[in-house]
């Protein structure tokens, strides 16, 4: 059942940090012939996924060092406060997509594949860091281990970087929509992002070579408990709260 959670959470938070990601995406290769878009953003995509796996598979075995752990916590700690610091009191860049797509025009199609796969590559870092910071809360499962990951922790990893992927070549349009109605729930997503963060952190403390905390906790009834409380609460703020931010017109897919 934690399984199921974590796999749900996974995905929605894939979906939600996609739709910008697809939006980037689509501005890369904007400059393109109509018939060559939806090619180079596949083939892009395709090569995107072959370096994910390849980053999944090296940090399978890596995922339990505890200087790793800290370093994606600090890192999605970073990440999340810098962006809910940005939207709460910093100014919107509204021409970072045309930069984008500046920087994009005049290169042909497989340079332009190449750079769409980069970016893929770069967004994937941020979803697989909160993917393994997810699953290493998770309780051991009887698949054996994939390199030094828990077998079943692993295939949560994998199919959460398998649904980035898939939400943003098939549903990113449907979150975008969703993004211009509901504009706080960006703030929630990188908000969730944070929240991880300091489930790694908790995950770094109770590692045997720290023992700040007791081993167990990461896995008591407590702290899941209150792991999941705080999310779906920060959940529930981002989808209530009020839409006081006017949106700007984005790029068709």
């Amino acid at each position: 059942m934690e399984y199921a959670w974590a796999l749900l959470i996974l995905i929605g938070l894939e979906g939600l940090l996609s739709a910008d990601n697809a939006l980037v995406l689509a501005v890369i290769a904007k400059h393109l012939p109509d018939d060559q878009k939806k090619k180079a953003i596949n083939y892009g995509i395709i090569m995107a996924f072959v370096f994910r796996f390849a980053a999944l598979f090296a940090i399978s075995f890596i995922a339990n060092v505890w200087q790793i752990q800290a370093i994606g916590a600090a890192y999605l700690l970073y990440l999340g406060l810098k962006h809910i610091i940005k939207a709460r009191f910093g100014k919107e860049n509204k021409n970072i997509r045309e930069d984008i797509k500046k920087d994009a025009a005049g290169k042909g199609f497989w340079p332009t594949v190449g750079k769409i796969a980069l970016a893929d590559l770069a967004f994937a870092i941020d979803s697989i860091l909160a993917a393994v910071a997810l699953a290493l809360g998770l309780p051991d499962s009887p698949l054996g281990n994939f390199g030094g990951m828990d077998g079943g922790k692993f295939i949560v990893v994998l199919l959460g970087g398998i649904a980035g992927l898939i939400l943003i070549k098939f549903a990113a349009t449907w979150f975008v929509k969703l993004l211009a109605q509901r504009p706080a729930l960006e703030t929630t997503a990188y908000a969730i992002v944070a929240w991880v963060g300091v489930k790694l952190v908790v995950i770094t403390l109770a590692h045997e070579d720290i023992a700040v905390l007791d081993h167990h906790f990461p896995h008591s009834t407590a702290w899941t408990l209150i792991f999941y409380g705080v999310l779906v609460a920060i959940a529930l703020l981002g989808w209530f709260a009020p839409a006081n931010k006017k949106q700007s017109q984005a790029d068709p897919l």
